[in-house]
């Protein structure tokens, strides 16, 4: 009997030294996770979860309300953006047979609707001429010669296409 005794009493003891190891990881453990947490949570003024959780609420707050400004900003630059100058096409050219060099042009502006000016100056030994024809919905209610309609397909080219 003194045999099962000592075995039952060797067993215990094995089970207890077991048993206080694995406490001792777990406080180590334990202490690792507190450092962790304090690490993200504490502030000088307060190391509670509830005033961190109000910290990161008033955080996301101020963020949400910051991302409706920025929206509310992009969407009138968007607007502006529609009747700012955006397209540009030029195009130069001989525009008499005795004269070279390419020295007269014509010169498209337009917004992002369509809407400006082909601007056109011929050069010509004796003076130099300069026209404007008025652009409405990238169409031209006067004539245009194939270098100012050139100018324009070229600044239509350019023009930022309108998000919606």
């Amino acid at each position: 009997m003194e045999i099962a005794l000592l075995i039952w009493s060797l067993a215990l003891t094995a089970l207890m030294v077991v048993g206080v190891m694995w406490v001792f990881d777990l406080q180590g453990r334990l202490r690792r996770l507190q450092s962790r947490y304090e690490s993200i949570y504490s502030t000088e003024e307060d190391d509670s979860v509830g005033a961190a959780v109000e910290r990161l609420a008033a955080r996301l707050t101020e963020m949400n309300a910051r991302a409706e400004r920025l929206v509310v900003r992009m969407e009138q630059i968007d607007k502006a953006l529609v009747h700012a100058v955006q397209g540009v096409g030029f195009v130069r050219y001989s525009a008499f047979e005795d004269t070279g060099g390419d020295q007269s042009f014509s010169l498209a502006l337009a917004d992002g609707a369509g809407d400006g000016m082909v601007i056109s100056a011929l050069y010509g030994r004796d003076a130099t001429r300069v026209y404007a024809k008025p652009v409405e919905g990238w169409t031209c209610a006067r004539p245009m010669t194939s270098a100012e309609e050139e100018a324009l397909a070229k600044a239509r080219r350019v023009v930022v296409p309108e998000s919606g």
